[in-house]
């Protein structure tokens, strides 16, 4: 049981972790697109280069494993960012949302096995 947990968070945060790093590198390299969308979705601009540098410090956060306060403010600063996505996709209505969506089940599936894998 326990080797299947490790597989299953393992699996859950390496997903996660390629999908948070294609994200905070496409806001990086296609600034424009991103600035778009943003706008688009109805958030400010300003916050593109911040929540890519958060995105990758949220992922050092979590893969470290130095710090359990630490950890769990990515994994509370991730939940918002997904959730907010999710929202403003969904009312938006242009059926971009998938993304967010599968960020948020990794997202649960990490925190969840994190938990059974190294305690709480």
């Amino acid at each position: 049981m326990e080797k299947r947990n490790k597989i299953i968070y393992w699996i859950a945060t390496g997903l996660l972790s390629g999908l948070m790093l294609m994200s905070a590198s496409l806001y990086f390299t296609k600034y424009e697109v991103v600035s778009g969308m943003f706008t688009f979705l109805g958030f400010p601009t300003f916050v593109i280069y911040p929540l890519a540098i958060a995105k990758i410090l949220g992922l050092v956060a979590i893969w470290s494993n130095k710090s359990k306060l630490l950890k769990e403010w990515a994994y509370a600063g991730f939940f918002f960012d997904f959730v907010l996505a999710l929202g403003a996709h969904l009312v938006a209505a242009d059926g971009q949302f998938g993304m967010a969506a599968t960020a948020l089940v990794l997202l649960i599936v990490s925190r969840i096995y994190n938990s059974k894998v190294f305690g709480k």
